[in-house]
């Protein structure tokens, strides 16, 4: 490895300081270059946060060249959620979102994702193959079948949206067994399907919500608009088998997933 790369590792956060950490990494992220915000975000010290994250387990993408000390060594972070904890937590974060009596009703393990996020000095290389890489790992040791969980788009007008959200709905719509539903609901279908531009609504689709769709995830029906995070959620699924094959076989070089 080229010794101006930064030594990147994936692991599980260690204790409350490597939480803080993740903390002030989606600060940066959906606060500061995002607009949003929430109830217990923490302006003075730069943190943003919410009730459920002593439940979570967190993922973390750590530049082990950087002090922990600082705060600055996370520069990824997933939230997980196992549906074994739903006793603590009295339900999924999504739950606030969607109708999730589907999934909850499928009989298959569920871990929902949350929160994810790189640092921009980190985007564009081997940071999110190295986190799907590890969080591959996770589903294989724990036994979850289905991951899902909220996936944003920046803003709230869903007709501008139009083109990626009735794409997403004609062809990526999840089976009726799976498919969850929008509580606030905001139809996806805007356009009919010959009015579809393929090409403007792929340019439109963030680049995380691309990556499950091409390794097989689907949505569920409706979009939920989030003024506080000023974005429009839809809710992606997907079988954990396909996602763990694509981690294995996209697996980045040079970097380590303990």
């Amino acid at each position: 490895m080229n010794s101006n790369q930064p030594q990147l590792t994936v692991r599980l956060a260690r204790d409350a300081a490597d939480i803080r950490a993740a903390q002030h990494l989606r600060y940066r992220v959906f606060i500061q270059e995002l607009g949003g915000t929430g109830a217990l975000v923490d302006h003075v010290n730069k943190l943003e946060r919410d009730e459920l994250d002593p439940f979570f387990d967190h993922l973390l993408l750590v530049n082990t060249c950087l002090n922990p000390d600082d705060g600055q060594h996370v520069v990824g972070a997933y939230r997980l959620l196992p549906d074994d904890r739903l006793d603590q937590t009295g339900g999924f974060y999504c739950d606030r979102e969607f109708d999730l009596r589907p999934l909850k009703l499928s009989g298959r393990r569920l871990l929902e994702l949350g929160r994810s996020c790189v640092d921009e000095a980190y985007r564009g290389g081997p940071a999110m193959l190295l986190m799907w890489q590890a969080l591959a790992g996770y589903v294989t040791q724990h036994g979850y079948d289905i991951l899902f969980g909220a996936a944003s788009f920046h803003g709230t007008d869903a007709q501008a949206l139009a083109q990626p959200l009735s794409l997403l709905h004609h062809r990526h719509l999840a089976p009726p067994e799976l498919r969850v539903r929008a509580k606030e609901y905001q139809r996806m279908d805007l356009l009919a399907p010959d009015q579809l531009d393929r090409k403007t609504a792929l340019a439109q689709l963030p680049s995380l919500i691309k990556a499950y769709l091409r390794i097989g995830g689907v949505v569920g029906d409706g979009a939920f608009i989030d003024p506080d995070f000023r974005t429009t959620d839809i809710c992606l699924i997907l079988d954990t088998k396909a996602m763990t094959r694509a981690a294995h076989n996209l697996a980045p070089k040079g970097v380590t997933a303990p």
